[in-house]
């Protein structure tokens, strides 16, 4: 099979899916476009043809693929174009969302030939509660390269697409544990105003738009996803987590599950 070009496809609103991605795509030396779904402007629609190759990325929250990501894939159509899925989950657990992500592709015209889930730092990771914090490294980097060049050499030899096995269960995992539960009590990121000096990064790079930034800081709680985007932008560290169920799970994650976990690949 010949490609010509690779469409780097991602939601991420802390940047760790974006590096996975740009380095997987590294390994294989063709040109690269990005489609990037992370900021709140939906209005494009994208169409990729059968000589490309997508390189998917989306964050995990609670074992499942957001819904915000889930609406804006939509926007990105292919013709039996070959795709890679990647999810970047916080040193948990991965579940149902790489399954979920092979389905939505699938249903808009893309065939899965490979997939794999990396670490990416949690996004209530802090200093006193770390989970995965500064994944993905040199070490995640490097295996995503290699996990390039392997795909690489699989498009090379393929004439057809073969189902690719991914883990997972049908029905998917439920969305009803703390995240939920967290977002109906009102959770989002506050602004200490001791020392925020009103520069807009957090602003900048919300993905939904839920932050404005004028003489204060305001948030849009209900339009707010807990990605942290905010919270990891912040040059001055006046944004922060201080909801006591974001703080109980982040010392539950950091605790429970510390231990470093790796990438996983399939192909």
């Amino acid at each position: 099979m010949m490609i010509n070009r690779v469409k780097l496809v991602y939601f991420s609103p802390t940047s760790t899916g974006k590096k996975i991605v740009k380095e997987i795509a590294s390994a294989m030396k063709l040109n690269t476009d990005t489609i990037d779904l992370t900021p709140p402007d939906t209005s494009h629609n994208y169409k990729l043809g059968r000589d490309e190759l997508a390189i998917f990325s989306t964050p995990v929250y609670e074992g499942r693929v957001p819904s915000t990501v889930i609406n804006r894939l939509k926007t990105v159509k292919g013709d039996k174009t070959p795709a890679v899925i990647v999810v970047m989950y916080g040193n948990r657990d991965f579940e149902d969302s790489l399954l979920e992500l092979n389905d939505t592709i699938k249903e808009l015209g893309f065939c899965p030939i490979a997939g794999a889930a990396f670490i990416g730092q949690h996004s209530f990771s802090t200093e006193k509660t770390p989970i995965g914090a500064g994944r993905p490294d040199e070490m995640d980097l490097k295996k995503a390269h290699e996990f390039g060049m392997q795909i690489l050499e699989k498009v090379k030899s393929l004439d057809e697409f073969p189902a690719l096995m991914i883990p997972g269960n049908y029905p998917y995992t439920e969305n009803t544990r703390t995240r939920t539960e967290a977002i109906r009590a009102g959770a989002h990121p506050v602004t200490d105003v001791g020392t925020c000096n009103l520069c807009g990064v957090c602003a900048s790079v919300c993905p939904t738009g839920c932050v404005e930034v004028s003489d204060v800081v305001k948030t849009e709680v209900e339009k707010c996803i807990l990605c942290s985007a905010c919270v990891q932008s912040c040059p001055t560290g006046a944004r922060r987590w201080e909801h006591e169920p974001i703080l109980r799970v982040a010392k539950w994650l950091s605790t429970q599950h510390g231990d470093r976990k790796e990438p996983k690949t399939f192909l």
